[in-house]
């Protein structure tokens, strides 16, 4: 990723963002969300290190880390690392600042992964395949890539209109714009307080079909183990919105 995108990518992901990100107990932070990923990531580390690319604010790797596993980190965003440190410090769970494409963290890990949609903040094709020859070049032999993913929703779209509605809660909308010849899409988060103003935060992605994510994978080297719809280990189907695939290295 060059710098402009990195700057991009911290303007994105700022002081502001970092501050509120966190809501425990609550959402993405939710027990019955956050405890069947770690189970499951405490299971495929397999008493190996394990290394988080985009850590973030340590939503997944600080539970993980208090489960016995070795966690370390790769994140761009430093407001994100900041918001880290008020939890855990360098020497529980090290982080380089970095892009998770290109960026090398020292070590060789039995277990790279990737929670809640993250590989999509890259935004090219390119940048993507990247992703998956990263993880392998940290991983030993039989080493697992992990990747936690939404499954397009090109089906929800209307007719002739290019947005779906994901979210409509009292305090919060989400509404997602589809290029679909790029495979771009944005996140429109609308925030809504006591009055009658509104706060907006908008994230672009790249999605990825399950079929493309298998063949980044092969060009890295890796090969399909298992791919389920959730972190509990429910069968992926047609009908499945996400999807949590494990690739593993020879």
């Amino acid at each position: 990723m060059d710098a402009s995108k990195a700057a991009e990518q911290n303007r994105l992901w700022n002081v502001d963002v970092a501050a509120r990100y966190d809501t425990p107990g609550m959402g993405m932070f939710a027990p019955e969300v956050v405890e069947p990923t770690v189970r499951r990531l405490a299971e495929l580390a397999d008493g190996g290190h394990a290394l988080e690319f985009a850590i973030g604010t340590g939503r997944v790797a600080v539970p993980l880390s208090e489960c016995g596993v070795d966690v370390s980190g790769i994140e761009l965003s430093t407001a994100m690392i900041d918001q880290l440190r008020t939890k855990v410090d360098e020497d529980k769970i090290p982080v380089v600042n970095g892009d998770m494409a290109t960026t090398r963290a020292p070590g060789e890990f039995a277990l790279v992964y990737l929670v809640f949609n993250t590989i999509a903040n890259l935004l090219t094709q390119e940048e993507q395949v990247e992703c998956f020859r990263n993880a392998a070049r940290h991983l030993s032999p039989g080493g697992r890539f992990v990747i936690e993913l939404w499954v397009p929703e090109l089906r929800r779209l209307p007719p002739g209109l290019p947005a779906t509605v994901g979210i409509a809660d009292p305090g919060y909308i989400l509404l997602d714009t589809y290029d679909v010849l790029q495979q771009h899409v944005v996140s429109h988060h609308f925030h809504f307080g006591e009055g009658t103003d509104a706060e907006l935060h908008r994230t672009p992605h790249r999605y990825i079909w399950p079929a493309e994510l298998d063949l980044m994978a092969q060009l890295a080297g890796f090969t399909l183990e298992a791919r389920h719809a959730d972190w509990a280990g429910t069968p992926f189907t047609a009908e499945s919105t996400s999807h949590v695939s494990v690739y593993r290295l020879p």
